[in-house]
C-alpha cells in the first residue's frame, strides 16, 4: 500500500497504547487544577485544547476521546515545512489564535517537537494571553534536532532523527494516513537543505 516506507519505527497498537496513557495523566492533571479552582471536571469551559493543524489532526481526535472532561477546541495552522522540504524554514502562525484565553487552562498538542520553533512560537504567544496554564502534549519528541529550548510536558515517543510519516505527520502532503509512524526510504526524500 505505501511501498516508500522503508520501516514501521511505532505500530498501530503502541500508539493507541501510549495516547491512552497519556490522555489519561492529562485528565488527571487538568482535573487536579479545575479543583484547586474551585470547580468540577465539567462545571466551566475553563480547558482549551489548541491542535496545531494538519500533523496533529488524528492524534487530537484520538487523545481528546479518552478525555472525561469539559474542553473546547481552537484549531490553529502553523507553517514550518514547505512542500517537499525535510528541514523546518521557520515557523509562522497561519490565522489566529483562539480569543479569550486568559484564566484558561490551554493545552498546546503537536505531533512532532523537533527544532521546537514552532512550540516555542505557539507557546509565546499563548503567554502573552495570560492563562491560567499552559501545557504542551507532543506525540513524537526527536531531541536530536532541536534548536529552541521547550519543554512538552507530555511526550508519546522519543525519536530517532530519522524523517518520519504517518499517523497525521505527512511529506509534501501524503502519507498521514499511514496507520502507523514510519520512516521512508531515502530515496523518496530530496536531499536535506
Amino acid at each position: 500500500m505505501f511501498p516508500e516506507i522503508e520501516r514501521v519505527l511505532i505500530t498501530r497498537e503502541q500508539i493507541e497504547s501510549r495516547v491512552r496513557e497519556m490522555a489519561g495523566d492529562l485528565a488527571r492533571d487538568l482535573t487536579g487544577e479545575l479543583e484547586r479552582d474551585g470547580l468540577g471536571p465539567h462545571d466551566e469551559d475553563r480547558v482549551v485544547l489548541i491542535p496545531i493543524m494538519t500533523g496533529a489532526m488524528i492524534f487530537t481526535a484520538d487523545l481528546i476521546r479518552q478525555m472525561p472532561i469539559k474542553l473546547s477546541i481552537g484549531l490553529i495552522a502553523v507553517s514550518s515545512y514547505p512542500g517537499q522540504s525535510v528541514t523546518s524554514k521557520g515557523a509562522r502562525l497561519d490565522g489566529e489564535l483562539p480569543e479569550e484565553l486568559e484564566g484558561r487552562h490551554v493545552v498546546i498538542i503537536d505531533d512532532i517537537l523537533d527544532s521546537g520553533r514552532t512550540l516555542s512560537l505557539v507557546r509565546g504567544l499563548i503567554e502573552e494571553r495570560r492563562p491560567a496554564s499552559v501545557r504542551v502534549v507532543v506525540l513524537l519528541d526527536k531531541a536530536a534536532r532541536r534548536e529552541v529550548d521547550v519543554k512538552a510536558e507530555y511526550v508519546g515517543f522519543e525519536i530517532p532523527d530519522a524523517f518520519v510519516v504517518g499517523y497525521g505527520l505527512d511529506f509534501d502532503g501524503y502519507y498521514r494516513n499511514h496507520p502507523e509512524i514510519a520512516v521512508l526510504r531515502d530515496d523518496v526524500l530530496p536531499e536535506a537543505k
